[in-house]
């Protein structure tokens, strides 16, 4: 099944706890859960425990936290708008194409 969010792309939060319009990159998906992770978005503190070893200090640390998937939406970046997008199919083919200007969607860039 072809998702329509992947890694990379540049989405912006709609509704939800964080619901200011921000825009990032996503970090991480899970998608049994169907929740994202966005830079910058959600922040949250980790209280980590120190390791065996030197290379792992102890101390708090903040990192992303899972926002649900349907809080948010690919950016467009010809409008720099938020838009749907959906999945047309050639052949064997499947692209990721948005709706209101009909474009196709740049691959993502990993990060």
């Amino acid at each position: 099944m072809a998702h329509r969010i992947r890694k990379g792309d540049l989405v912006q939060v709609m509704t939800g706890d964080e619901e200011d319009r921000r825009q990032g990159r996503v970090l991480a998906i899970d998608h049994e859960r169907g929740r994202v992770r966005i830079e910058k978005v959600r922040m949250q503190k980790r209280h980590l425990k120190p390791g065996r070893s030197a290379a792992r200090t102890g101390g708090i640390i903040e990192q992303e936290g899972y926002i649900d998937l349907s809080n948010v939406m690919l950016v467009d970046p010809s409008t720099h708008q938020p838009s749907r997008v959906r999945i047309q199919v050639d052949g064997d083919k499947r692209t990721r194409v948005f709706v209101k200007s009909g474009e196709d969607v740049p691959e993502p860039t990993q990060t």
